[in-house]
Protein backbone atom coordinates (compact mmCIF):
# COMPACT_ATOMS: atom_id res chain seq x y z
CA UNK A 1 0.00 0.00 0.00
CA UNK A 2 2.77 2.44 1.02
CA UNK A 3 4.53 2.06 -2.37
CA UNK A 4 1.59 3.42 -4.35
CA UNK A 5 1.83 7.17 -4.97
CA UNK A 6 -1.26 9.17 -4.03
CA UNK A 7 0.30 12.56 -4.84
CA UNK A 8 3.04 13.29 -7.37
CA UNK A 9 4.44 16.81 -7.65
CA UNK A 10 6.66 17.46 -10.67
CA UNK A 11 8.73 20.66 -11.12
CA UNK A 12 6.11 22.75 -9.31
CA UNK A 13 6.43 26.52 -9.53
CA UNK A 14 4.26 29.16 -7.87
CA UNK A 15 5.23 32.76 -8.63
CA UNK A 16 3.48 35.95 -7.49
CA UNK A 17 3.81 39.08 -9.60
CA UNK A 18 4.44 41.94 -7.19
CA UNK A 19 5.06 44.76 -9.67
CA UNK A 20 5.89 45.22 -13.34
CA UNK A 21 9.44 43.90 -12.88
CA UNK A 22 9.32 42.01 -9.58
CA UNK A 23 8.33 38.36 -9.31
CA UNK A 24 8.25 36.53 -5.97
CA UNK A 25 9.31 32.94 -6.55
CA UNK A 26 7.55 31.35 -3.56
CA UNK A 27 7.87 27.76 -4.85
CA UNK A 28 10.50 27.15 -7.52
CA UNK A 29 10.92 23.82 -9.28
CA UNK A 30 9.87 21.52 -6.42
CA UNK A 31 9.33 17.78 -7.00
CA UNK A 32 8.25 15.07 -4.55
CA UNK A 33 5.71 12.28 -4.16
CA UNK A 34 3.55 11.18 -1.23
CA UNK A 35 2.74 7.50 -0.95
CA UNK A 36 -0.67 6.27 0.08
CA UNK A 37 -0.96 6.07 3.87
CA UNK A 38 2.28 7.93 4.70
CA UNK A 39 3.10 11.30 6.22
CA UNK A 40 5.52 13.56 4.37
CA UNK A 41 6.84 16.32 6.63
CA UNK A 42 7.79 19.66 5.05
CA UNK A 43 10.04 21.90 7.15
CA UNK A 44 11.96 25.14 6.81
CA UNK A 45 12.18 28.68 8.13
CA UNK A 46 9.21 31.05 7.96
CA UNK A 47 8.83 32.36 4.43
CA UNK A 48 10.51 29.39 2.73
CA UNK A 49 7.37 28.56 0.71
CA UNK A 50 6.16 25.44 2.50
CA UNK A 51 2.59 26.70 3.10
CA UNK A 52 2.35 28.03 -0.48
CA UNK A 53 3.51 24.62 -1.69
CA UNK A 54 0.82 22.83 0.36
CA UNK A 55 -1.95 25.16 -0.83
CA UNK A 56 -0.87 24.83 -4.46
CA UNK A 57 -0.89 21.02 -4.16
CA UNK A 58 -4.53 21.30 -3.01
CA UNK A 59 -5.42 23.61 -5.87
CA UNK A 60 -6.15 26.57 -3.55
CA UNK A 61 -3.50 28.45 -5.55
CA UNK A 62 -3.15 27.93 -9.28
CA UNK A 63 0.32 26.58 -10.15
CA UNK A 64 2.50 28.83 -12.33
CA UNK A 65 4.11 25.76 -13.89
CA UNK A 66 4.65 22.05 -13.26
CA UNK A 67 2.29 19.16 -12.60
CA UNK A 68 0.36 17.96 -9.56
CA UNK A 69 -1.03 14.45 -9.98
CA UNK A 70 -3.63 12.97 -7.62
CA UNK A 71 -4.06 9.23 -8.24
CA UNK A 72 -2.35 9.76 -11.59
CA UNK A 73 -4.64 12.60 -12.75
CA UNK A 74 -3.43 16.17 -13.28
CA UNK A 75 -5.52 18.32 -10.89
CA UNK A 76 -5.31 21.38 -13.18
CA UNK A 77 -7.24 19.48 -15.85
CA UNK A 78 -10.08 18.29 -13.59
CA UNK A 79 -13.52 19.72 -14.34
CA UNK A 80 -17.09 19.30 -13.07
CA UNK A 81 -17.70 16.16 -11.01
CA UNK A 82 -14.03 15.11 -11.14
CA UNK A 83 -13.00 18.46 -9.66
CA UNK A 84 -15.69 18.15 -6.96
CA UNK A 85 -14.50 14.61 -6.14
CA UNK A 86 -10.93 15.88 -5.76
CA UNK A 87 -11.99 18.67 -3.39
CA UNK A 88 -13.80 16.06 -1.31
CA UNK A 89 -10.75 13.76 -1.25
CA UNK A 90 -8.19 16.46 -0.43
CA UNK A 91 -8.71 18.64 2.65
CA UNK A 92 -6.71 21.09 4.78
CA UNK A 93 -6.28 21.76 8.50
CA UNK A 94 -5.35 25.44 8.84
CA UNK A 95 -2.63 26.92 11.02
CA UNK A 96 -4.73 29.37 13.01
CA UNK A 97 -7.65 27.78 14.87
CA UNK A 98 -8.94 31.27 15.74
CA UNK A 99 -9.12 32.69 12.20
CA UNK A 100 -10.16 29.54 10.34
CA UNK A 101 -13.55 29.02 12.04
CA UNK A 102 -16.53 31.27 11.22
CA UNK A 103 -17.45 33.04 14.47
CA UNK A 104 -21.12 33.34 13.41
CA UNK A 105 -21.67 29.63 12.81
CA UNK A 106 -22.27 26.93 15.42
CA UNK A 107 -19.70 24.15 15.66
CA UNK A 108 -22.21 21.69 14.22
CA UNK A 109 -22.76 23.85 11.11
CA UNK A 110 -19.01 24.43 10.68
CA UNK A 111 -18.35 20.68 10.70
CA UNK A 112 -21.33 19.94 8.44
CA UNK A 113 -20.46 22.54 5.78
CA UNK A 114 -18.64 20.01 3.61
CA UNK A 115 -21.32 17.38 4.22
CA UNK A 116 -23.94 19.83 2.89
CA UNK A 117 -21.89 20.87 -0.15
CA UNK A 118 -21.32 17.27 -1.20
CA UNK A 119 -24.85 16.10 -0.22
CA UNK A 120 -23.45 13.28 1.93
CA UNK A 121 -26.02 13.22 4.77
CA UNK A 122 -29.30 14.95 5.61
CA UNK A 123 -31.66 15.16 8.59
CA UNK A 124 -31.02 12.75 11.45
CA UNK A 125 -28.11 11.11 9.62
CA UNK A 126 -26.36 14.50 9.35
CA UNK A 127 -26.78 15.14 13.09
CA UNK A 128 -25.47 11.67 13.94
CA UNK A 129 -22.46 12.24 11.68
CA UNK A 130 -21.65 15.54 13.44
CA UNK A 131 -21.80 13.80 16.85
CA UNK A 132 -19.62 10.95 15.57
CA UNK A 133 -16.99 13.40 14.28
CA UNK A 134 -16.97 15.37 17.54
CA UNK A 135 -16.45 12.15 19.46
CA UNK A 136 -13.68 11.10 17.05
CA UNK A 137 -11.65 14.23 17.85
CA UNK A 138 -12.25 14.06 21.60
CA UNK A 139 -15.17 16.49 22.00
CA UNK A 140 -18.79 15.96 23.18
CA UNK A 141 -22.00 16.14 21.22
CA UNK A 142 -23.15 19.02 23.47
CA UNK A 143 -20.42 21.11 21.80
CA UNK A 144 -22.31 21.05 18.46
CA UNK A 145 -24.65 23.89 19.45
CA UNK A 146 -21.90 26.18 20.76
CA UNK A 147 -19.90 28.87 18.96
CA UNK A 148 -16.11 28.91 18.32
CA UNK A 149 -15.40 31.70 20.86
CA UNK A 150 -16.49 29.34 23.66
CA UNK A 151 -13.54 27.01 23.08
CA UNK A 152 -9.79 27.00 23.82
CA UNK A 153 -7.19 26.96 21.01
CA UNK A 154 -6.66 23.21 21.28
CA UNK A 155 -10.42 22.53 21.16
CA UNK A 156 -10.81 24.82 18.15
CA UNK A 157 -8.09 22.93 16.32
CA UNK A 158 -9.97 19.69 17.07
CA UNK A 159 -13.07 21.28 15.50
CA UNK A 160 -10.93 22.15 12.44
CA UNK A 161 -9.78 18.52 12.24
CA UNK A 162 -13.41 17.28 12.53
CA UNK A 163 -14.39 19.64 9.70
CA UNK A 164 -11.60 18.26 7.48
CA UNK A 165 -12.67 14.67 8.26
CA UNK A 166 -16.39 15.31 7.64
CA UNK A 167 -16.21 14.56 3.90
CA UNK A 168 -14.11 11.39 4.45
CA UNK A 169 -10.99 12.56 2.58
CA UNK A 170 -7.98 10.43 1.65
CA UNK A 171 -5.40 13.23 1.76
CA UNK A 172 -5.02 16.08 4.27
CA UNK A 173 -2.59 19.00 4.21
CA UNK A 174 -1.79 19.83 7.84
CA UNK A 175 -0.60 23.44 7.55
CA UNK A 176 1.34 24.04 10.78
CA UNK A 177 -1.63 22.72 12.77
CA UNK A 178 0.15 22.99 16.13
CA UNK A 179 2.22 26.18 15.89
CA UNK A 180 -0.54 28.39 17.39
CA UNK A 181 -1.14 26.02 20.34
CA UNK A 182 0.37 25.72 23.82
CA UNK A 183 3.20 23.19 24.05
CA UNK A 184 1.14 20.98 26.39
CA UNK A 185 -1.64 20.77 23.77
CA UNK A 186 0.65 20.25 20.76
CA UNK A 187 1.48 16.63 21.60
CA UNK A 188 -2.22 15.83 22.13
CA UNK A 189 -3.14 17.17 18.66
CA UNK A 190 -0.22 15.36 16.97
CA UNK A 191 -1.13 12.07 18.69
CA UNK A 192 -4.76 12.58 17.61
CA UNK A 193 -3.59 13.01 13.99
CA UNK A 194 -1.45 9.85 14.23
CA UNK A 195 -4.38 7.81 15.62
CA UNK A 196 -6.76 9.12 12.96
CA UNK A 197 -4.27 8.21 10.25
CA UNK A 198 -3.95 4.69 11.62
CA UNK A 199 -7.70 4.16 11.93
CA UNK A 200 -8.87 5.90 8.75
CA UNK A 201 -5.94 5.18 6.40
CA UNK A 202 -5.22 8.89 5.81
CA UNK A 203 -2.27 10.39 3.90
CA UNK A 204 -0.73 13.62 5.25
CA UNK A 205 1.43 16.46 4.05
CA UNK A 206 2.53 17.81 7.45
CA UNK A 207 3.93 21.36 7.26
CA UNK A 208 5.77 22.70 10.31
CA UNK A 209 8.89 24.39 11.61
CA UNK A 210 9.04 22.38 14.86
CA UNK A 211 11.60 19.79 13.78
CA UNK A 212 11.23 17.47 16.78
CA UNK A 213 7.46 17.20 16.23
CA UNK A 214 7.96 16.55 12.50
CA UNK A 215 10.30 13.66 13.32
CA UNK A 216 7.64 12.19 15.61
CA UNK A 217 4.85 12.17 13.02
CA UNK A 218 6.59 11.87 9.60
CA UNK A 219 7.71 8.85 7.57
CA UNK A 220 9.79 11.04 5.27
CA UNK A 221 10.86 14.69 5.58
CA UNK A 222 11.54 17.35 2.95
CA UNK A 223 13.52 20.48 3.80
CA UNK A 224 12.68 23.74 1.98
CA UNK A 225 14.83 26.84 1.68
CA UNK A 226 13.64 29.95 -0.18
CA UNK A 227 11.25 28.12 -2.49
CA UNK A 228 13.56 25.18 -3.23
CA UNK A 229 13.47 21.63 -1.86
CA UNK A 230 17.06 21.11 -0.68
CA UNK A 231 16.85 17.65 0.93
CA UNK A 232 14.41 14.74 1.11
CA UNK A 233 14.88 11.49 3.02
CA UNK A 234 13.22 9.14 5.47
CA UNK A 235 12.72 10.70 8.88
CA UNK A 236 15.36 8.57 10.66
CA UNK A 237 18.02 9.05 7.97
CA UNK A 238 17.51 12.81 7.68
CA UNK A 239 17.86 13.35 11.44
CA UNK A 240 20.82 10.96 11.86
CA UNK A 241 22.74 11.89 8.71
CA UNK A 242 21.74 15.28 7.26
CA UNK A 243 23.73 16.08 4.10
CA UNK A 244 22.73 19.61 3.08
CA UNK A 245 24.53 22.35 5.09
CA UNK A 246 21.18 24.07 5.71
CA UNK A 247 19.60 20.87 7.10
CA UNK A 248 22.64 20.38 9.33
CA UNK A 249 22.24 23.91 10.72
CA UNK A 250 18.49 23.46 11.25
CA UNK A 251 18.91 20.18 13.13
CA UNK A 252 21.72 21.57 15.31
CA UNK A 253 19.17 24.08 16.67
CA UNK A 254 16.79 21.42 18.09
CA UNK A 255 16.92 21.55 21.91
CA UNK A 256 17.97 18.29 23.58
CA UNK A 257 16.49 17.59 27.04
CA UNK A 258 19.75 16.00 28.33
CA UNK A 259 22.00 18.78 29.79
CA UNK A 260 25.20 16.69 29.40
CA UNK A 261 24.59 16.06 25.70
CA UNK A 262 23.42 19.64 25.21
CA UNK A 263 26.67 21.05 26.66
CA UNK A 264 28.95 19.02 24.39
CA UNK A 265 27.06 19.48 21.15
CA UNK A 266 28.05 22.13 18.65
CA UNK A 267 25.44 24.53 17.32
CA UNK A 268 25.92 25.54 13.68
CA UNK A 269 25.31 29.28 13.46
CA UNK A 270 24.34 30.64 10.06
CA UNK A 271 25.79 34.01 9.11
CA UNK A 272 24.87 36.46 6.40
CA UNK A 273 21.54 37.76 5.18
CA UNK A 274 18.74 35.59 3.83
CA UNK A 275 18.51 36.50 0.12
CA UNK A 276 15.21 37.87 -1.17
CA UNK A 277 12.91 35.43 -2.99
CA UNK A 278 12.01 38.33 -5.32
CA UNK A 279 13.94 38.00 -8.61
CA UNK A 280 16.54 35.63 -7.07
CA UNK A 281 19.98 35.47 -8.66
CA UNK A 282 21.09 32.26 -10.43
CA UNK A 283 22.95 29.64 -8.40
CA UNK A 284 22.22 28.02 -5.05
CA UNK A 285 19.92 30.18 -2.88
CA UNK A 286 21.78 29.07 0.23
CA UNK A 287 25.25 29.99 -1.12
CA UNK A 288 25.48 33.45 0.56
CA UNK A 289 25.14 31.78 4.00
CA UNK A 290 27.07 28.55 3.30
CA UNK A 291 30.61 28.04 4.60
CA UNK A 292 31.25 25.39 1.91
CA UNK A 293 30.21 27.62 -1.02
CA UNK A 294 32.36 27.29 -4.16
CA UNK A 295 32.29 29.51 -7.29
CA UNK A 296 29.93 27.04 -9.04
CA UNK A 297 27.38 27.50 -6.23
CA UNK A 298 26.94 31.16 -7.14
CA UNK A 299 26.47 30.43 -10.85
CA UNK A 300 24.65 27.12 -11.37
CA UNK A 301 21.37 26.03 -9.75
CA UNK A 302 21.91 22.66 -8.02
CA UNK A 303 19.36 19.95 -8.87
CA UNK A 304 17.76 17.54 -6.43
CA UNK A 305 19.45 14.19 -6.97
CA UNK A 306 19.53 10.80 -5.24
CA UNK A 307 22.94 10.45 -3.55
CA UNK A 308 22.05 7.38 -1.47
CA UNK A 309 19.03 5.10 -1.69
CA UNK A 310 15.90 7.27 -1.17
CA UNK A 311 18.06 10.16 0.08
CA UNK A 312 17.86 13.21 -2.23
CA UNK A 313 19.87 16.38 -1.85
CA UNK A 314 20.23 19.56 -3.91
CA UNK A 315 23.83 20.62 -3.34
CA UNK A 316 27.04 20.91 -5.43
CA UNK A 317 29.00 19.18 -2.64
CA UNK A 318 27.50 15.82 -3.69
Amino acid sequence: MMNENLIEVKNLKKYFKISKHDILKAVDNVSFNIRKGETLGLVGESGCGKTTCGRTVLGLYEATDGEILFKGKDISKLRGNEKKEFTKNAQIIFQDPYASLDARMTVGDIIAEGIDIHNLHTGKERTEKIYELLSLVGLNKEHASRFPHEFSGGQRQRIGIARALAVEPEFIVCDEPISALDVSIQAQVVNLLINLQRNLGLTYLFIAHDLSMVKHISDRVGVMYLGNLVELASSGVLYDKPLHPYTQALLSAIPIPDPDVSRTRKRIMLEGEVPSPINPKPGCRFAPRCKYAKPICKEVDPVLKEVEKDHFVSCHLY
